[in-house]
């Protein structure tokens, strides 16, 4: 093990004397999820809609208290009361309101003969989230409209009662697991791909393999050290993405006896992965051409920013076998679920053979002479 060391060693004290390397792998993913999390996936409020209430009956009076206690309470949308319908649907056209929600003149009239009352929803439709979100919550508003004000005795709608086993998981708590990932890539790149080529393009490899050093020994240090930097960049945006997101009371000793352990994992299998990438690479300019394309493979299709369920059938397929995807699984399980190395077993059993097939890789592709 002693020239397995002297490699970790060596490429350890480069590492953490490398500030720029150290921000770079670090800085990028805390970023990252700052900003996207904070960005993406939030509940949206204080949409601006104006009201036309062309109605002054009793019904249309409950209805537009029913809008004025939405807008005290949830908060979905701001209400602009406007007397007219041209001013409201050019404010409409314009963008200074999402939507115009028109009440009819016969409305009070239809409710009170128990027929169908109608209402007009006219939507910017540029934006499919506000779309949506005011849809769903028009839907909801109306229901509570028509519900009987004296229940019937025998109910004939089946009920849903919804029970969420974990407490609601805010946006950049949903992407804190593909950050500590894309950390531990960014580092699999950078202290793993960037300084593997430059060092052999430096010659450092030809004085490696001058020694009586073998080749498993050089590969076996390599690999070391890459894992040991990659889980420290995991370790270090776990605890600090914790904080930000708001979730490190969950980073109980067990939980942190568990994540870095899974961090070791994950780390060996994507240090591997980019090694197994670079093994046979010289010039110093594939890696920095590559690091975005195998981002984009890697990341995305993970379930890092978005279900995997959405996805089309053949980014599944590439979900699939995206060591990502368990790292995600996994990350998500422990921080945000709180539970054992029994759930996280196939991500483990899966990181592991992928990682052992990708130094299976390596050991083989590795020239033993420069």
């Amino acid at each position: 093990m002693l020239p397995v060391w002297a490699i970790v060693e060596r490429d350890l004290r480069k590492y953490f004397r490398s500030p720029a390397l150290m921000l770079s792998s670090l800085v990028l993913p805390l970023v990252q999820l700052i900003v996207i999390g904070y960005a993406f996936g939030g509940q949206i409020k204080g949409v601006a809609v104006a009201l036309v209430s062309l109605d002054r009956g009793p019904e249309a009076v409950r209805l537009r208290q029913k809008f004025a206690a939405i807008e005290a309470g949830t908060r979905t949308f701001h209400v602009r009361l406007e007397d007219d319908m041209a001013p409201a649907l050019r404010a409409t056209r314009d963008g200074v309101v999402a939507a115009t929600i028109v009440i009819p003149e016969d409305y009070s009239r239809a409710v009170a003969r128990r027929l169908q009352p109608r209402l007009g929803l006219v939507l910017d439709n540029t934006d499919p989230f506000v779309v949506t979100t005011l849809t769903a919550k028009m839907t909801e508003l109306l229901d509570a409209v028509s519900a009987p004000e004296v229940a019937p005795r025998y109910l004939q709608r089946v009920a849903l009662e919804v029970v969420e086993i974990f407490p609601y998981v805010e946006y950049v708590e949903y992407l804190l697991p593909g950050s500590i990932a894309l950390a531990i890539f960014a580092c699999a790149v950078i202290g793993g791909g960037l300084i593997f080529i430059d060092d052999k393009a430096r010659g450092l490899h030809e004085g490696y393999l001058v020694t009586p050093i073998s080749k498993t020994q050089f590969v076996s240090g390599m690999l070391l050290s890459g894992t040991l930097k990659a889980a420290f960049a995991g370790m270090v945006v776990t605890v600090l993405g914790s904080l930000v997101a708001g979730v490190a009371d969950r980073l109980t000793p067990a939980a942190l006896v568990l994540v870095l352990g899974f961090n070791v994992v994950v780390a060996l299998s994507l240090i591997s992965l980019v090694t197994l990438l670079m093994v046979r690479v010289n010039d110093p300019v594939v890696p920095r051409a590559t690091f975005a394309l195998l981002n984009t493979l890697l990341f995305f299709p993970s379930g890092a920013m978005y279900p995997v369920y959405s996805f089309p059938a053949w980014l599944q397929a590439v979900a699939a076998v995206d060591p990502f995807a368990y790292a995600v699984h996994g990350f998500r399980a422990v921080l945000l679920k709180d539970v054992g190395v029994a759930a996280i077993a196939g991500d483990l059993a899966f990181l592991g053979a992928f990682s052992a097939a990708c130094i299976g890789g390596v050991l083989l592709l590795f020239p033993r002479r420069l």
